[in-house]
């Protein structure tokens, strides 16, 4: 089949690289002729488009990137919006596609666009409830009359989306039983599958870490084997709650005083560091770097245990964090907050580690009593549970059997 796949991410981010790329590589593999139009960030396609266009091609996929705009807020939006129908449709055209796969909203609405104006079948990949996160993620703030009017906007937008896409893609069981509750869907239900994050078990797999490399990085890291290393993967802004993270390793060094905290993330250190002094947390117990996507299995394998707190919002019951996945198919247990999509139920049931409730002292020492009996289970048993809910080669079936039933 025909498929054009549209992302608002680019595919030089690295979120592409890991959400984006390997599913599509794999759907490629099965025979299908995949096109992507994506918007991509100057800095990241400037530094990664030679590496990016070698691995799509190898993979046999087209791509066509156009650039992401930021400014000014709300009309840069909607000239993107625009250049990508004028794209998509003149892709048609040469292409003729059987599938529209949007990721997320506002390529969605691109989706919906071709579906009305050339009949192809429209599949929407929310990636999680966007409206809502804009306002409960502070970026859109509804005291604003502007903002008030494109929440509106959009959340009508939203209902017509669901109601009129020919399959919907949920990250979390707990999305889909909230859409299926919605007022304007319930009466007429309509076909979702659950597909969370998942990750290549390849690429994340404590088999397979080139050993020499990872006792470079650790050398590199001035991580000694007498530390015990908790690590924090990813961004660090509007979701992900840092100063209750610093809380928990404050605790954690009380008790385990050789304890080192490995952020790997992109985020400058500075800032890190600075909010660690308000904890109180010597600078030598923290260790910050970077790593590109081939490296992270890398550095994040020298973690004893790896930890991640979310800020509990309704729009989060619709998100599957990409690092769960990764971190559990290398044998390491995590510790992270409740009311996170599937979360929390996915830990408990391939007890995966140690979910806390509240954000205080006695729920952060409950956990770290527990860190002791987690580290003696074998990293196997990690690794099982990422490929219980977790596995790349699922995901791409569930994918692969959503276009089949399009199949026209």
């Amino acid at each position: 089949m025909n498929i054009l796949y549209i992302s608002y991410d680019g595919v030089t981010d690295p979120l592409g690289q890991s959400q984006i790329i390997p599913y599509l590589a794999g759907l490629s593999s099965k025979g299908h002729q995949i096109t992507i139009l994506s918007c991509e960030k100057r800095d990241n396609y400037n530094l990664r488009k030679s590496e990016i266009e070698v691995l799509l091609q190898t993979n046999s996929i087209n791509w066509c990137p156009i650039f992401y705009h930021k400014s000014p807020p709300v009309l840069s939006t909607i000239y993107d919006i625009q250049q990508l129908k004028s794209m998509a449709a003149t892709l048609h055209k040469q292409h003729n596609f059987d599938i529209i796969h949007c990721r997320s909203y506002l390529a969605g609405m691109v989706g919906h666009y071709m579906q009305k104006k050339f009949n192809t079948k429209f599949i929407f990949d929310i990636r999680g409830f966007w409206v809502d996160e804009r306002v409960e993620g502070g970026i859109w703030n509804l005291a604003n009359p502007l903002y008030r009017l494109i929440y509106k906007y959009f959340k009508k937008k939203e209902t017509t989306l669901f109601s009129d896409a020919d399959y919907t893609v949920s990250l979390t069981a707990k999305g889909k039983e909230i859409i299926h509750s919605w007022e304007q869907i319930k009466n007429n239900p309509i076909s979702i599958e659950v597909i969370p994050c998942c990750a290549d078990l390849e690429q994340f797999s404590y088999e397979n870490i080139d050993s020499e490399k990872a006792q470079e990085a650790k050398n590199d890291l001035g991580i000694t084997n007498d530390d015990f290393v908790i690590s924090y993967l990813g961004s660090i802004g509007t979701w992900y709650m840092l100063d209750e993270m610093l809380a928990f390793f404050k605790q954690l060094l009380q008790n385990k005083p050789n304890s080192k905290f490995l952020f790997i993330t992109n985020e400058k250190s500075d800032f890190i560091k600075s909010k660690a002094k308000e904890h109180e947390i010597p600078e030598l117990s923290l260790i910050t770097t970077k790593a590109n996507y081939k490296d992270v299995s890398t550095v994040l394998s020298l973690s004893d245990i790896s930890i991640f707190f979310i800020k509990q919002i309704s729009s989060k019951n619709a998100s599957s964090p990409t690092k769960q996945g990764e971190i559990m198919g290398l044998g390491i247990p995590i510790i992270c907050n409740s009311k996170i999509g599937d979360t929390a139920d996915i830990l408990n049931d391939t007890e995966g580690g140690v979910v806390i409730n509240d954000f205080t002292n006695e729920e952060y020492q409950n956990a770290i009593d527990q860190i002791d009996a987690l580290l003696e289970k074998p990293k196997e048993h990690y690794r099982n549970g990422a490929f219980k809910y977790y596995s790349l080669k699922e995901g791409v079936e569930k994918y692969e059997s959503i276009y089949q039933s399009l199949k026209i």
